[in-house]
């Protein structure tokens, strides 16, 4: 059952409470976790979960929150705008992080 969470700190104050206590960036061809010196590429990883975002005064406002598992074990957190990450993703990381309703 996918939990409904009312803010983006809210989401990820769960997350990390559930296990998720590393921070994933998003790179074009990646995932990386900064303080584990490790990139990890889509085929490479689960998203188990996100969460989306709608911010009350822009569109420049929207964020999702991806719940990532790599193969590893490495479980972490990745907070994005949605809608304009895509642009700078290669077609592996797009399929990836794409999300439905």
């Amino acid at each position: 059952m996918k939990k409904h969470y009312t803010s983006l700190s809210e989401a990820t104050n769960d997350l990390k409470v559930r296990g998720y206590t590393n921070d994933f960036n998003i790179k074009p061809d990646c995932v990386e976790c900064p303080a584990l010196h490790l990139q990890v590429s889509p085929e490479n990883f689960t998203v188990d979960e996100f969460h989306r975002f709608e911010g009350m005064s822009s569109v420049d406002d929207n964020s999702i929150v991806f719940a990532i598992t790599s193969d590893e074990g490495v479980k972490g957190v990745l907070v994005d705008a949605y809608g304009v990450y895509a642009s700078n993703l290669n077609d592996a990381m797009i399929k990836k992080l794409s999300f439905r309703r």
